[in-house]
């Protein structure tokens, strides 16, 4: 496993689409324990392979139980109620703000194993499926901020 740099606002690269993964291979899984590695050492809830600089439909998020998801071509196929909460993202280093996400997601995805599966999230864990489920299309929170925190506002 390696550490991967964390592409910062501003790179290009996080403005893109995605690209599907269409065979898991053993470059796809070392994708992975890498991404893997770079969000525990940056103490992240999740982490889209854009973010290191990758341009594949591959994203890991791990909130709460701290059961990595690692999910492959992940579409979200389930919304329900809503929630306004405090979001933050790796690629934007020191900034919060509030967004406008559902409560509950339900999200179909493909595993390392190939085999698809579906998982739903509640409350931050449904916030960061959305959140990282955006960076594939182009997406940064920013973009749907209702508003942004100050510092002294953030509780880390």
């Amino acid at each position: 496993m390696a550490k991967l740099n964390i592409v910062k606002e501003g790179d290009p690269i996080l403005r893109k689409k995605s690209r599907r993964i269409d065979v898991i291979d053993e470059r796809i899984k070392q994708l992975a324990d890498d991404m893997l590695e770079t969000l525990h050492d940056a103490n992240g809830a999740g982490l889209a392979a854009v973010q290191v600089g990758k341009l594949r439909r591959m994203v890991i998020v791990e909130v709460e139980d701290k059961k990595p998801y690692i999910l492959i071509n992940p579409e979200i196929i389930k919304r329900e109620g809503r929630q306004n909460e405090a979001e933050g993202c790796l690629s934007i280093p020191g900034k919060w703000g509030i967004t406008d996400r559902p409560m509950t997601v339900t999200v179909r995805a493909t595993g390392l194993d190939g085999k698809e599966f579906t998982v739903t999230g509640t409350g931050l864990a449904a916030r960061a499926f959305c959140h990282e489920l955006d960076h594939l299309d182009g997406i940064l929170y920013t973009d749907n901020v209702i508003r942004m925190l100050d510092p002294d506002e953030v509780e880390e």
